[in-house]
This record gives C-alpha cells, sequence and structure tokens, in this order.
C-alpha cells in the first residue's frame, strides 16, 4: 500500500535501535525524510547507514538528549516544521518501586510525560497550519495492565495519555493526530534487561524467564520492531487521519479483555 507520504519529513526520537528504530526505517520505506535521534553517536551513525541502504531519504542523525532544551533545540534546528513526530523513550529501568526515591520518580515523570509534551508544543503549531500532522507516542501496554517493576514508567505514560486525549480531539480538524502506540512483549534491549532484573529476583536464568514471558502471550513469541515500525507507519499515512486519541495495543493478544 502506498502510504501517501513520500517526501514528507519525520522527527523520530530514540530511533537508534530498537522499536524507534523499526518506526525510522518503516517511515523511510514510505518516502519519509528522517531525523534519527539517540545519545549514542556511534550507534546512531550506524542506524543511518542502515536506513540509507534500504531507502533512498535524506536521513540526519542527531546525538541529543531530548529531555533537555538543548535537546530539543537540535532536533528542531535539523527539522524545524517536521509533519510527522515519534516520541519514543526507553524509559526508567525495571526497580522496585519502594526503591524509587523523588528524584527518580521526578525524572521518569519528565521521561516519559512531559519531553513528549514539550516537543508536541513545538511542532503542533505548524502542522496545523499546513492542515496536516501525524504524532504517534510509544507509551506501554503498562497503561493498561501492571508490570512488575514498571510503575513508574506506567504511571508517567498513563498520564501523557491521559493529558494529550483532549489535545488531540482540539487539532483534529486540521488533520492533525494524535495516537498512542502500546507495545507488549518486544524483542529488544529493554526487554531483555526485563528478563535480567526479573531473572535476579527470582534466581533463575533470563532465559528461563524469556521462556516463561513468550508462554504468556497468546501468539507464544514476541514481537519484532519491524512489525511495530510497519503499524507506527500506518498511524501516520494519509489514510489514517480518521484515526486519532487512540490507544494502539500491539501486545499478541496478551492485554486479557474484550475492550
Amino acid at each position: 500500500m502506498d502510504l501517501g507520504i513520500s517526501g514528507r519529513r519525520a522527527i523520530v526520537c530514540g530511533s537508534s535501535q530498537g522499536l524507534g528504530k523499526g518506526c525510522a526505517l518503516a517511515l523511510a520505506e514510505a518516502g519519509v525524510s528522517l531525523v534519527i535521534n539517540g545519545r549514542d553517536q556511534t550507534k546512531l551513525e550506524k542506524t543511518a547507514d542502515d536506513i540509507r541502504r534500504v531507502a533512498d531519504v535524506e536521513v540526519i542523525p542527531v546525538a541529543a538528549d531530548v529531555g533537555t532544551a538543548e535537546g530539543q533545540a537540535a532536533l528542531l534546528e535539523a527539522c524545524a516544521e517536521p509533519d510527522i513526530l515519534i516520541n519514543n523513550s526507553g524509559g526508567p529501568p525495571f526497580k522496585d518501586f519502594r526503591d524509587l526515591d523523588r528524584a527518580a520518580m521526578i525524572d521518569g515523570v519528565t521521561m516519559n510525560m512531559i519531553t513528549p509534551i514539550e516537543l508536541i508544543q513545538k511542532v503542533i503549531g505548524p502542522m496545523s497550519a499546513q492542515r496536516f500532522g501525524r504524532i504517534v507516542n510509544i507509551t506501554s501496554i503498562s497503561v493498561k495492565m501492571p508490570v512488575p517493576g514498571l510503575d513508574l514508567s506506567s504511571g508517567a505514560r498513563a498520564g501523557l495519555t491521559s493529558f494529550l486525549a483532549g489535545v488531540a480531539r482540539d487539532v483534529a480538524a486540521h488533520n492533525v493526530t494524535i495516537n498512542n502506540i502500546l507495545p507488549g512483549y518486544f524483542d529488544t534491549e529493554r526487554l531483555r534487561q526485563g528478563f535480567a532484573a526479573t531473572a535476579k529476583r527470582a534466581e533463575t536464568s533470563p532465559d528461563t524467564i524469556a521462556e516463561q514471558w513468550a508462554a504468556s502471550v497468546p501468539a507464544k513469541r514476541f514481537g519484532t520492531p519491524e512489525e511495530f515500525g510497519k503499524a507506527c507507519a500506518f498511524l501516520c499515512s494519509a489514510h489514517a487521519g480518521y484515526i486519532t486519541g487512540q490507544n494502539l495495543l500491539l501486545d499478541g493478544g496478551r492485554y486479557p479483555a474484550a475492550f
């Protein structure tokens, strides 16, 4: 399917690896020029090369911490008026809530709620003026169901979801959409960190935990960044203008509910 976004411009945060990289690749394959982002310059440059090998689009790597004003300014200097914004952050590490101090909680809320909102504030005006904008926030299945050790991430992402629910309706008439993708278990570095943290608490091996987690998914496997990216690209497409304010679960059926 032609997504109708060839020639558009996108900022994809946290895209040097994992789900963000999957989104960047899918958008590039649809003809979208990219500003990709991460903190590791070497890893980011490699990702840029990977994308250029499969798509004939401009790829600008910007190594920066988007949680800072300087990092956000660097992204917007590279692409002042993006048509597409993908907000993505790895979030706080797995940790028992009893071990969280005030500074850690503030950092978690800044990373997973405040920073995406700040970026949206900066791009929403031009998107509305040109009557096209697609914003996708990568949150988590933990917004809908608990994941042990991800309480801070869950709370911050749920706050982002609620904050943007009204914003999405406010800009919908301008052909600007805001949606969230809620990943379950995807084969990423963050998931493997979860294996290790859970295995340590349970005094078992990460491989055992991986087998248990995969077995808990009705699809009996972990998702791939590539299939995640394809879903994200569709939400950014010209065909998705009537989808806004939604939370798309990509979880292999793990969330056990009809609604």
